[in-house]
């Protein structure tokens, strides 16, 4: 038979904080005495249920021994106020009462506790319920070590799964820029641009975040755009034209149902970047605040650099002259409220034109 001091030894070897709360000196020193012969444990005692109260929340105990009868709060408020204490909600806590005390252990097991002793109690009684506690104490911890390990392991794999995301993302929105004539830095821009914008607008760093990495897929269509109309050199027919705007159409359907945040965002950005302010766009005519914000602010951003982008089939517009259509579009082709946020970014927009050349 394994002897009651050596019942936690066998289970953790981590030291385990004992509590004991009682107004009598005498008692108190009977306790920390009995508990003595239980190995891995250190107790503290306390006289004052208000000192206990603030030991609690500045220490982590993993049982607490209170007492029913004492001054200033009674066992029952105690329990009450230290369950309310975060760590406190699944410690283990016994109550000292007498054997009449039925309404008293009613109240308490209501407030939460999980164990009473007797007074005057029983040293080997007392070691046996402390031991089954600490057992309890010791499942808890070891169950949060585990919740633990595997919450890292989830964020970990997560993580993960989120960079494959974004390189994907990144890989297919330069293969799609490289087809149009481009290097790639044109959808790099756009992302920065887009990503300033929304932040300026009083986005959420998450938010502008996705919107950052749901713009260079903007214009994932144009892989079912024909070369002989993405890379003309001169000016679209009207068949042509029509041709060439169902790329909005062909990349809503590469993106829609995506199960991910980031592809919701980027889908918006899609189906939405060539409507207009006005609800002369495409493809649904939408007009004013029923374009998404994602769309509105990447439309800014990508005309703005592509008209100061040189292509095969154009050349490249002048920074100001780029950055006047931006502002003569306010309230028509924009939303005037991304306008006047971009207005405020010049300084920047300049230095990363200045970059790319």
């Amino acid at each position: 038979m394994i002897a009651h001091r050596d019942l936690i030894a066998a289970n953790d070897d981590e030291a385990l904080y004992i509590l004991a709360v009682d107004d009598s000196a005498s008692t108190l020193a009977l306790l920390q005495n009995t508990m003595r012969k239980i190995r891995n444990t250190s107790t503290e005692t306390c006289a004052n249920p208000l000192d206990a109260i603030d030991k609690c929340k500045h220490f982590q105990y993993d049982v607490v021994i209170i007492d029913y009868m004492m001054p200033e709060m009674n066992g029952i408020r105690l329990l009450s106020h230290l369950r309310q204490i975060e760590n406190y909600r699944s410690i283990p806590i016994i109550m000292l009462t007498s054997k009449s005390d039925r309404e008293i252990r009613i109240d308490a097991l209501s407030a939460g506790v999980n164990d009473f002793l007797n007074k005057p109690f029983d040293p080997f009684e007392f070691r046996a319920r402390i031991s089954n506690m600490l057992t309890l104490r010791i499942a808890q911890r070891q169950q949060a070590r585990l919740v633990s390990y595997l919450g890292d392991d989830i964020e970990k794999a997560m993580r993960e799964i989120t960079l494959r995301e974004k390189e994907m993302i990144w890989r297919l929105a330069l293969a799609i820029d490289a087809r149009d004539g481009g290097t790639g830095a044109h959808v790099s821009r756009v992302a920065r641009i887009s990503y300033r914008l929304a932040l300026g607008l009083g986005l959420s760093e998450a938010h502008s975040q996705l919107i950052y990495l749901g713009a260079p897929l903007h214009d994932v269509g144009k892989i079912g755009v024909p070369d002989s109309i993405l890379g003309k050199p001169g000016p679209l027919t009207p068949e042509e034209e029509k041709i060439m705007r169902r790329h909005v159409e062909h990349g809503v359907k590469i993106l829609r149902d995506g199960a991910t945040e980031l592809l919701k965002v980027a889908v918006t950005i899609v189906g939405g970047h060539h409507e207009r302010w006005d609800g002369t766009g495409y493809p649904a005519g939408l007009s004013g605040e029923d374009i998404p914000i994602e769309a509105r602010i990447v439309a800014v951003a990508d005309v703005f650099d592509a008209i100061g982008t040189a292509r095969p089939y154009k050349a490249a517009l002048p920074f100001e002259t780029a950055f006047a259509h931006i502002v003569a579009g306010s309230g028509t082709q924009f939303d005037p409220t991304c306008v006047e946020v971009f207005k405020q970014l010049k300084g920047e927009l300049r230095k990363l034109r200045v970059e790319a050349i």
